[in-house]
């Protein structure tokens, strides 16, 4: 009969095994990266034609930043009568009048602009798009959300590269507005910069499947007409489109040096709902498209690169199934000593983590002069990255189990220098009984950490700890912003502005 001791730790090494593979993959993305650099986009060619476009900025509830948006998105350096400007108004409150307001402004100097208010929210975004594709008058489509301050020379660098007609969205690498706000905002900057600069710029370069973010892109109409428009039976309307796009024959280009400046979430909870979204909407994504990509006649590389494109978040459920083993698996070995834990449990945690070490040390060096300052983030990331399981894994598990779902915005406040005020005003965010079970699996890491050193099973502390600061990061950081002494009531999204707020003066980030 089989032991139970065998069973946990053939679990144990099953799931880390997979991890590694994933962890693997990192690696050949660098490879990817690096073996095909020939294939970097031209920068800034001429425009010599100018293609009649249509800017659409969907809204909902975003008063902090709605008015940045327009300004911005006014500000093209483009000829006036060849663009137009479809605000796409979904709000509930008074971000309707901001954005009226400045509508209004902007109409007033000239500007093609209207505002466009739906009186239900049928699809969310992708409806509020869809919409707007009816009545837009542009060949190409240019999409930005609310929390982006595009650059007045977004179109010229980007809307040349259609030049090949086969050619269907053009995405900029997304940059941070308030990148040095905090810790938060540092560790949030540096992951998303990976997933641009190294995961974008790998599959690009190798003729893989890449996705449009759901901003700062430009789409070609007929792209989004032919691979059958925005869906909303996913809540990655933006995902689920790039891959019927590319399935359609569709080719896409990813420019790493037209940057477009972003607000991140400075809050941890409204991080923690982003990525919730995200992870959600990719599994279902996954779960529509995947069989078709499969099935497909596309070359078997393309086709194993998008089973793990569209797989990787069933990482957080394999890192929650670890938390629950990795003590255990620990504790029945403890005998065997700390050289059979290095022998075996080390090199594959190394491929699992070091990893992701290598992944963004090569990003950090190909986008920052002071790279080397800046690796001090990473150990912190990574641990983030395990903290963010259990809600991920959560969000994985409805995306297997649902067709759609509730699209949840991720709250932004306008916040661009250290030192800028968000807690006092609207859309904060509560999530209850997860805060707690992170913060109890955090103080569970940290005796399993002090009984790991006490034992000297010193091959998997650095591990142990690991997760024990990721669980207590993700977990207190959320209480004492949710709870903190002197932080206005959590209102509801029908409150009014606080007295008093002021609005953001525009800056954009430095692209060294």
């Amino acid at each position: 009969m089989i032991s139970l001791d065998l069973i946990l730790l053939a679990s144990y090494f099953l799931v880390l095994g997979i991890l590694a593979l994933y962890g693997w993959h990192r690696y050949y993305l660098l490879h990817l990266y690096r073996a095909h650099r020939a294939n970097v986009p031209a920068e800034d060619l001429p425009l010599r034609v100018h293609p009649r476009v249509t800017i659409q900025l969907p809204v909902f509830n975003e008063m902090y930043v709605v008015e940045r948006l327009i300004d911005a998105a006014c500000g093209q350096d483009y000829p006036r009568d060849r663009f137009e400007i479809q605000v796409l108004d979904d709000s509930t409150d008074e971000t309707r009048d901001v954005a009226a307001a400045a509508v209004a402004r902007h109409a007033a100097l000239g500007v093609s602009i209207s505002h466009v208010c739906r009186t239900d929210r049928t699809g969310f975004k992708a409806g509020a798009l869809e919409a707007g594709l009816r009545e837009a008058a542009g060949e190409f489509v240019a999409i930005f959300d609310a929390d982006f301050v595009p650059a007045p020379d977004f179109l010229r660098r980007t809307l040349p590269h259609f030049g090949d007609p086969h050619v269907g969205l053009v995405q900029a690498r997304w940059g941070h507005i308030n990148r040095a706000f905090s810790l938060l905002t540092q560790i949030q900057s540096i992951m998303l910069d990976g997933h641009f600069v190294i995961e974008h710029g790998a599959r690009h370069r190798a003729g893989c499947f890449f996705n449009f973010n759901g901003t700062a892109g430009v789409w070609r109409r007929t792209a989004i007409e032919d691979a059958g428009g925005w869906q909303h039976d996913t809540l990655t309307e933006d995902l689920d489109l790039s891959y019927r796009a590319q399935l359609a024959g569709w080719r896409f280009v990813f420019l790493p040096h037209v940057v477009s400046p972003a607000e991140v979430p400075v809050e941890m909870n409204a991080f923690k709902a982003q990525q919730r979204r995200w992870a959600k909407g990719s599994m279902q994504t996954c779960r529509k498209l995947l069989p078709r990509i499969l099935r497909s006649s596309l070359p078997l590389r393309i086709k194993a690169e998008a089973f793990v494109h569209l797989t990787a978040n069933v990482n957080y459920v394999l890192m929650v199934l670890l938390s629950l083993l990795i003590v255990p698996a620990m504790y029945v070995r403890q005998d065997a000593g700390w050289r059979t834990m290095w022998l075996v449990d080390a090199p594959l945690f190394c491929a699992a983590t070091l990893s992701i070490g290598a992944f963004y040390t090569v990003c950090l060096r190909e986008i920052h002069t002071d790279w080397v300052s800046r690796l001090r983030y990473l150990p912190l990331m990574m641990s983030v990255g395990i903290g963010l399981c259990v809600n991920n894994a959560r969000a994985v598990l409805e995306g297997l189990g649902e067709s759609a779902g509730e699209f949840e915005r991720t709250a932004k406040y306008g916040v661009e220098r250290i030192g800028d005020e968000w807690r006092t005003r609207r859309y904060r965010r509560t999530m209850a009984l997860q805060l707690f079970v992170e913060t109890g699996i955090g103080l569970y890491f940290t005796w399993a950490a002090w009984y790991a050193g006490t034992h000297a099973l010193y091959a998997i502390l650095p591990f142990l700890i690991l997760f024990q600061v990721g669980f207590l990061y993700t977990g207190v950081l959320s209480l004492v912003q949710q709870f903190s002494p002197g932080v206005a009531a959590l209102a509801p999204e029908t409150d009014r502005v606080p007295s008093g707020a002021q609005r953001p003066i525009p800056v954009r980030e430095s692209l060294s």
